[in-house]
């Protein structure tokens, strides 16, 4: 089972990385303000804009993470996790708008051919943005090592894409106002809408995953059935079945054990099995059915796979 007091620190880690990103949003919004208004470049309005839907997004991703680490209830037995991939869902349809939005100025622009002006405000904004960015990702990085926290990892995609969305910015306005290529700014403009697309499918898909309970990957399965496999006692392994909730691993599963063993025998083997896949899958709870060498339980869902894996033959 996963400790309260583990529980609670990933859940502190999650809110502080949160709250950096909000506070990160709120700074970039009003640089970004202001070099919008000094500008008039599409590309400096699209990540004015991006930066606006981050700051609605990291609101979010704020509460989502919050309501995750709280422990489980009599209501939510499981826990609270599935918040996280709630909240990183509204992230990718905060990411799609703004992609819609900078898109469609994008397309008025180039129709009606206007210029940019006082580039060097939007370049050294764009710059100091990137700075705040490269800060905030380092941190997030080192919170998803150590949590797993799909919110997080979302939020991280996204303020990955924001760097690409500066250097964009930097070179849309050189090169309309310093090498008089007036469609660079709306083309760089459409661009950003692409790449904001690209970065809303890919941070969709972990989330579904989780809202589904699809089965964690398939390396990840091997290596748990190899470390279970360790405990010299254990003679097979069935029915495995895994799912993830925000930074937290389910999973249940048969083993076979000696069928001569007594319950207290079995018991201790359970328990030292658990210790075993604890040690290396930290954030997990795990639920083992125990079953005589060769007992095959019938699922009760025909789409269910058995999954029999036998880890050693019988005792000689």
């Amino acid at each position: 089972m996963i400790s309260g007091g583990q529980h609670r620190h990933h859940g502190t880690l999650t809110s502080r990385a949160a709250a950096a990103s909000v506070a990160t949003a709120l700074f970039l919004l009003l640089l970004k303000t202001f070099a919008a208004w000094q500008t008039g470049s599409v590309a400096m309005l699209g990540s004015l804009a991006d930066t606006s839907l981050d700051l609605v997004a990291s609101l979010v991703t704020l509460f989502g993470v919050r309501l995750a680490a709280t422990p489980a209830d009599f209501d939510h037995r499981f826990g609270h996790g599935k918040a996280e991939a709630l909240a990183a869902l509204f992230q990718v349809g905060i990411i799609a708008v703004s992609a819609l939005l900078i898109g469609w100025r994008a397309v008025e622009r180039l129709i009606e051919g206007e210029r940019t002006a006082h580039a060097e405000y939007g370049i050294a904004v764009s710059l100091i943005a990137m700075a705040a960015t490269l800060i905030l990702l380092a941190y997030q990085g080192r919170v998803i090592a150590n949590t797993g926290s799909v919110a997080i990892e979302a939020d991280h995609v996204h303020y990955q894409s924001d760097l690409l969305l500066n250097l964009a910015v930097i070179a849309a306005l050189s090169l309309d106002q310093y090498l008089g290529l007036t469609g660079a700014d709306p083309l760089f403009g459409v661009a950003i809408a692409l790449w904001l697309v690209r970065g809303a499918w890919k941070a969709s898909s972990r989330a579904i995953d989780q809202l589904m309970d699809r089965e964690w990957p398939e390396e990840k399965r091997k290596r748990f059935i190899e470390v279970a496999g360790r405990h010299p006692e254990l003679r097979g392994l069935h029915d495995l079945r895994t799912r993830s909730s925000g930074s937290l691993d389910f999973v249940q599963f048969h083993i076979w054990v000696d069928p001569d063993m007594t319950v207290a025998e079995a018991h201790r083997v359970m328990e030292e099995i658990e210790q075993k896949l604890h040690a290396e899958f930290p954030r997990m709870d795990i639920l083992i059915h125990l079953d005589p060498e060769g007992q095959v339980d019938q699922p009760g869902n025909a789409l269910v796979e058995t999954n029999l894996t036998p880890i050693r033959g019988p005792a000689s």
